[in-house]
């Protein structure tokens, strides 16, 4: 294995691949360089000497800089070097050159299995939504799930509900504290029961903390939020259960289902509390409307193929590591590229971490409008930070910075992989849908749950969700493939990793062929034949953004 590589000519930091022991002298690029001091693997070095000031580049954009002089060979840390970035201008963009696609020869008569909606869009899954207009309406949600799920199939006898009964029989039998501290868990238990309705992939119920209380801007968001999911190409109907005096109006719902759906003709039922006499009569209508429906919807449901343009593909980074950037975001940014060819979509969010390419992101806009609107967006949004104390500097988490992401500009510049080389088409505003063909922009926060669901609620019908350290983020309607950048993750977290990219940086593999075996990988989860681990954690992860007070 390579000990460590410059990702760019221009680059004076290098990656470790291996740990590198204090006194070794490693090839990069060339050139010989005496380590001053221990490299753990996906941490960087210096190529030339840091004086103080000096700034570091990484994926040939300025990444940080030093705080004190920093030897050539020395380890860059939070000590060392500090968060920096070239900073960025829509009145400088570039015009987006002509764009060479890839090869996409092998995928252009491939198609997946797919739902078909009236309004021509195609679902990967097909949902039933069980949602509230406000937090008050929690306990009734929670109620209507716990008398679905499992008269319908849909309840997984938890693994760690049948650990506690066995634990509570041993306990009865006169079984010692010494010899329940002995026991483990049989995960071969936990089952899920069948299906009444096979054609419908599960009823989900989201819940939420928003809704009143908050601001008016909030309350609509939520809105444009919801509408995004009840019309989302995963969901074959929904229940919406509202109080009645909330800001979040199921008026105003409603004005945001049409946006995304004209004349939206899936079944909703709306069902406004203080319109009943008491909760039980609004509930045995809820219930008894809604598994109506579900017969109906089980009884017209199919998947048929469809072509891959019918696909939109969002891509996310969490739980990241010093690999991140090389392998898995990388190969999620070539599958990115082969779906724009092929005429899909594809959605990049996380504005947190972007900061530090911008002015890259801006050369690609494909008009000054659309460069406008971003600048515009991030540039907004950095302000609504600073506003509270707080800059996008702040992003990396403890577990970044342990393993090799001491800046936020590192973080962004690997993180950006994900949305490849192509154009991009659209600078999208939280909650707005994607509805350009390309590479659309999405202003998120770097929270997982807060961008993945957004990612949702744009309408990506599958999500590309790079880890180097593991997590088990999921989606209620979306399927989440998780992509490992290393394969220790890999097999220490097999519950949670769908895809391994370490091969890249052993070297065994090349991000073109990991590229597009992870296609392969979409299509059969797209198809239903495949599902992901999140899916089977039963990880339905629902976190809508409050403006301004998340990273």
């Amino acid at each position: 294995m390579t000990p460590a590589i410059l990702i760019d000519s221009r680059d004076n930091l290098a990656v470790a691949l291996r740990d590198l022991e204090k006194g070794e002298t490693v090839s990069v690029d060339g050139d010989a360089i005496e380590l001053q001091d221990a490299i753990a693997a996906k941490h960087k070095f210096t190529t030339e000497p840091f004086p103080e000031g000096h700034r570091a580049t990484m994926y040939g954009v300025t990444v940080g800089k030093a705080t004190k002089d920093i030897p050539v060979g020395g380890l860059i840390s939070t000590e060392n070097l500090q968060h920096d970035d070239d900073g960025y201008s829509a009145e400088d963009a570039e015009s987006a050159s002509t764009w060479q696609g890839p090869d996409i020869s092998s995928f252009t008569q491939r198609t997946f299995d797919g739902f078909h909606r009236d309004n021509g869009s195609v679902g990967t899954a097909n949902h039933w939504l069980v949602v509230p207009m406000v937090f008050c309406e929690t306990r009734n949600i929670k109620v209507m799930q716990q008398a679905f799920e499992r008269a319908l199939g849909y309840e997984k006898t938890s693994h760690y509900q049948d650990f506690v009964d066995q634990l509570a029989l041993a306990h009865e039998n006169g079984e010692s504290p010494e010899s329940l501290r002995a026991k483990s868990l049989d995960f071969a238990s936990g089952q899920q029961g069948r299906r009444l309705f096979p054609n419908i992939d599960g009823v989900k119920f989201l819940t939420h903390h928003l809704g009143c209380g908050g601001t008016r801007a909030d309350a609509n968001d939520l809105c444009g939020l919801l509408a995004g999911y009840i019309t989302h190409p995963n969901v074959a109907g929904a229940t919406v259960l509202s109080l009645g005096c909330e800001n979040a109006q199921s008026s105003i719902l409603e004005k945001e289902i049409e946006k995304r759906s004209p004349g939206h003709s899936r079944p909703l039922h709306i069902f406004k509390q203080h319109d009943f006499a008491n909760e039980r009569a609004m509930m045995e209508t809820a219930i008894r409307e809604t598994f109506a429906s579900l017969v109906e919807v089980n009884a017209t449901s199919k998947r048929e193929p469809a072509p891959l343009n019918k696909l939109t593909v969002g891509v996310e980074c969490g739980g990241s590591d010093g690999f991140s950037g090389i392998s898995a975001n990388p190969v999620i940014g070539a599958v990115s590229d082969r779906m724009v060819a092929l005429r899909g979509k594809v959605i990049l969010s996380e504005f947190p971490e972007l900061c530090g390419v911008e002015q890259e992101l801006l050369n690609r806009c494909v008009s000054k409008e659309v460069a406008d609107e971003f600048a515009r967006l991030t540039s907004n949004y950095a302000e609504l930070a600073r506003k509270i104390g707080s800059d996008f500097s702040q992003n990396p988490s403890p577990g970044n910075i342990k393993d090799g992401l001491i800046t936020d500009a590192i973080k962004s510049a690997g993180a950006a992989k994900k949305g490849g080389s192509s154009p991009i088409v659209a600078a999208l505003d939280y909650p707005k849908p994607a509805t350009e063909t390309g590479l659309n922009l999405l202003c998120t926060p770097g929270g997982d749950i807060e961008s993945t669901t957004a990612m949702a609620g744009s309408h990506a019908n599958v999500i590309l969700f790079s880890t180097g350290l593991g997590t088990p983020t999921g989606n209620p309607v979306c399927p989440v493939i998780k992509v490992s950048s290393n394969t220790e993750v890999a097999k220490r977290l097999p519950d949670m990793i769908d895809f391994d990219t370490g091969a890249v940086i052993r070297g065994d593999s090349t991000i073109e062929e990991l590229a597009e075996s992870l296609i392969d990988r979409i299509i059969e989860t797209a198809s239903g034949r495949a599902p992901v681990k999140a899916q089977l954690l039963g990880q339905d992860d629902f976190l809508p953004w409050k403006r301004g007070v998340s990273l």
